[in-house]
């Protein structure tokens, strides 16, 4: 006894992938419109205004190599963006938080970006499929990685 066979579709990377690169493309000159790299954008969607991330904390949940962003921070600490504290606990690990400034920037270029996001999804889904679309991505986003590689 055969199984009936299943409709064919693309594998979720072999859509969600393509799709992730020309959306990242698409932030490009919004974020250099409010002068921020995609490095430097993702630094400060991944602070809080409380200094509760160490650097390499930080790096880890954002996907980075903790080397690498730390000309990031020095760049956005300097433009008065975030602050590094040293941590009371352990002087050689910094804290990072967003300054006033940098929830500022933060939110007008995450504006920015999620009014153009709107656009798209409006002009190619109807209300349902987008409310529909973001739930199953902020679901699927919210999984560990340990979940999407269980069998």
């Amino acid at each position: 006894m055969s199984a009936a066979r299943r409709p064919p579709r693309k594998d979720l990377a072999a859509m969600i992938v393509p799709l992730g690169r020309a959306l990242t493309a698409a932030e490009l000159p919004l974020l250099r419109e409010h002068g921020l790299t995609m490095w430097a954008y993702s630094v400060l969607l991944g602070l809080d205004p409380e200094p509760l991330r160490s650097q390499a904390a930080l790096a880890e949940a954002i996907g980075a190599d903790k080397t690498r962003i730390i000309g990031v921070l020095a760049d956005l600490e300097a433009r008065g963006l975030i602050t590094r504290t040293p941590d009371p606990a352990d002087r050689r690990v910094r804290l990072l938080a967003l300054t006033p400034e940098g929830i500022r920037l933060r939110d007008a270029a995450q504006n920015a970006i999620q009014s153009r996001e709107d656009a798209l999804l409006a002009r190619h889904l109807t209300p349902e499929q987008s409310a529909a679309l973001l739930a199953a991505l902020a679901t699927l986003s919210a999984l560990p990685a340990e979940v999407l590689a269980a069998r």
